[in-house]
C-alpha cells in the first residue's frame, strides 16, 4: 500500500495496528470501537439471527487479534478484518447447514411409502471438527472464567449450555430484557479480556 495515497481511515487504521502490535490495549480497543458495529450488521445480513451475529462478531475479532501480526499493509485492514469476520461466518453457515442436512436412503414411491425410509445425517463431528470445537471451548471456558460469577453464570448457560434467552430468563427467574442486557454486558466484558489476552497468545 502506497503511504502516499492511502486514505485517512486507513492511515489511522495502520496506525492503530502498529501500536497494537506494539503493546497498546487502548489501540486494540479503538480498532473494536471502529469496526464492531459494521462487523456485526454484516454478521446479522449473513445469518439473520443477532445472537448468532453476536457471537461471530467476538469470535472475528478474537481471531483477527490472534493474526495482527500475520497482517501486511498491502491492502486495507478493514478488508483484512471483514475477510476475515465473513470467512469464519461462511465456515458457521456450512457447518449449521450439514448438520440439518438429511439422507433419503431410499426412493420416496408414493403416499403410502411403506418401503421408503428418511434418515437424519448424523450431527457427530469428524475427529478434526471435534478437536476445532474442543480448542475453542477450551479457549471460552479461560476467558469466562475471568467474569463475574453472575456473568459466567449466564455466559455458561448460552454457550456451553447453548440455551435461549427465554430459557435461561425461566432458568434464573429473571425477566428477559435483565437476561439480555448482562448478557451484552458479559460480551463487553469478554471482548476486554480478549483484548487483554492477545499479548499472551
Amino acid at each position: 500500500m502506497d503511504e502516499k495515497n492511502i486514505s485517512d481511515s486507513a492511515r489511522r487504521d495502520l496506525d492503530l495496528v502498529e501500536k497494537a502490535l506494539g503493546g497498546s490495549e487502548r489501540a486494540y480497543t479503538e480498532l473494536m470501537a471502529v469496526y464492531r458495529e459494521s462487523i456485526y450488521f454484516m454478521m446479522v445480513k449473513m445469518v439473520s439471527n443477532k445472537d448468532d451475529a453476536e457471537d461471530l462478531t467476538i469470535e472475528a475479532f478474537g481471531k483477527a487479534f490472534k493474526r495482527l501480526g500475520q497482517y501486511r499493509p498491502d491492502y486495507a485492514f478493514s478488508t483484512w478484518l471483514f475477510k476475515i469476520a465473513s470467512n469464519n461466518c461462511i465456515d458457521f453457515l456450512r457447518k449449521k447447514k450439514k448438520s440439518q442436512m438429511i439422507s433419503i436412503d431410499t426412493g420416496y414411491s408414493d403416499d403410502d411409502a411403506d418401503d421408503s425410509t428418511l434418515d437424519i445425517k448424523a450431527k457427530g463431528l469428524n475427529p478434526e471438527e471435534a478437536l476445532m470445537k474442543e480448542q475453542r471451548i477450551d479457549e471460552m471456558h479461560r476467558i469466562v472464567e475471568q467474569l463475574k460469577p453472575k456473568y459466567r453464570l449466564l455466559v455458561e448457560l448460552r454457550y456451553f449450555e447453548e440455551l435461549s434467552y427465554e430459557e435461561i430468563a425461566v432458568r434464573l427467574e429473571l425477566p428477559l430484557g435483565t437476561v439480555k442486557a448482562q448478557l451484552f454486558r458479559a460480551r463487553e466484558l469478554m471482548f476486554e479480556i480478549l483484548k487483554h489476552s492477545v499479548n499472551r497468545i
